[in-house]
């Protein structure tokens, strides 16, 4: 019993260390002017007081969306986080990693006022990733409905993806995990380790790589991936880029193509945790992609964005990477289908970067994964 309540507090003050040591990140970068290779920056807090928020989305009207781990959606407006949360998001499972997930707007919002979230349910089995959308009204999602649920559920916290992405011509792409049983995501029948495609209404587009094949689930797009938390649309190419967490290194960026089986757990630059010894078959095999670039050891990558705005000139066209291990930003310089440079900044600044986003004020955006998170703007300061 005595053992029991010192741990609890141990663990009281591990936790109340975290959130001073979080709070100090917070104050010394806001308004600090931060020097990088090509532009000179300085953070500034829009706002504090989010529970683990995952996602972020921009309205027309210049309200954000932000969804908190535990099963919040959330206003901001003018700059301000509004107490309320929005009504009518589904009955969420805030397991382990799973929760409240992404968000992301109907290319056609302005009309249908359609928002999709990402979350977790308990069904059948266990758990699993879900999407649905609804229409957004005031504070109010309005004709909800579940258009993909990732099958079969099973048991366990870990590995849940999960990022949307709307490509240009209005398909739904749906980033999930292997639910940390590596086996599944090389099993097509499976929904574990792969990328969904959709339509935006959650049917099944004829084109799909797998749609006639009766063994298979329709919805992948592609799989032998082992937990994809970031996507995102490389302007004037259309293609679509992704990044997973690899174990204990192996964090890959990689191209999506249609059918493609990107290895894990056959191959893959990680290594088992703890022992550090080999999984799977090696580093390539063929039939199965090399990524566009990897990192070992990991930074847990997690959000990801291409900037395309006109406030940072330098940084145009360049892809940015959250990380949560190492609480940084990682710009990487694309060429072709090659990173061709990498830059890592606000080491230790923030906090672990949960998201990251293109805003359409030319700004970048990143939310931290923190019990007090915070959205931050990454603006211009005069050289």
């Amino acid at each position: 019993m005595v053992v029991s309540m010192c741990n609890k507090f141990l663990l009281s003050c591990l936790m109340l260390l975290l959130l001073s040591v979080q709070s100090e990140y917070t104050a010394a970068a806001a308004g600090k002017v931060i020097g990088t290779e090509r532009h000179r920056l300085k953070v500034v807090v829009i706002t504090d007081g989010l529970e683990h928020p995952w996602g972020l989305a921009f309205l027309p009207d210049k309200r954000m969306l932000v969804t908190e781990r535990t099963g919040r959606l959330r206003m901001i407006e003018n700059n301000r986080l509004d107490p309320r949360p929005v009504s009518g998001v589904p009955k969420i499972s805030a397991t382990g990693q799973g929760g409240l997930l992404d968000v992301v707007l109907h290319p056609e919002f302005t009309s249908n006022k359609f928002v999709y979230l990402s979350y977790v349910a308990a069904g059948p089995g266990g758990l699993g990733t879900e999407v649905v959308r609804g229409r957004l009204h005031g504070h109010r999602l309005s004709d909800v409905e579940v258009i993909f649920r990732a099958l079969p559920k099973s048991s366990g916290g870990r590995h849940f993806g999960s990022r949307l992405l709307f490509d240009p011509r209005g398909s739904l792409y749906i980033t999930l995990g292997d639910r940390g049983n590596r086996r599944r995501a090389q099993d097509l029948a499976d929904h574990a380790g792969s990328i969904i495609r959709l339509r935006d209404d959650g049917r099944v587009p004829d084109d799909n790589p797998f749609v006639n094949r009766t063994t298979v689930r329709p919805e992948i797009y592609t799989y032998g991936n082992r937990n994809v938390q970031g996507i995102a649309l490389q302007p004037g190419t259309n293609q679509i880029w992704a990044h997973e967490h690899g174990p204990q290194g192996g964090d890959e960026v990689n191209i999506l193509r249609a059918g493609t089986n990107y290895g894990w757990p056959v191959i893959t630059y990680g290594r088992n945790y703890g022992l550090g010894t080999r999984i799977g078959e090696g580093t390539a095999k063929p039939g199965m992609a090399q990524p566009v670039y990897y990192w070992v050891p990991s930074i847990a990558p997690s959000g990801m964005t291409f900037y395309d705005g006109k406030r940072f000139p330098r940084w145009h066209g360049n892809l940015f990477v959250g990380a949560l291990k190492d609480q940084l930003l990682v710009r990487l310089e694309i060429r072709g289908e090659r990173v061709v440079s990498e830059e890592r900044m606000l080491a230790n600044t923030l906090g672990r970067i949960r998201d990251v986003r293109s805003g359409p004020d030319g700004y970048l955006y990143l939310l931290t994964d923190a019990s007090d998170g915070v959205l931050a703007r990454l603006e211009p300061a005069p050289d």
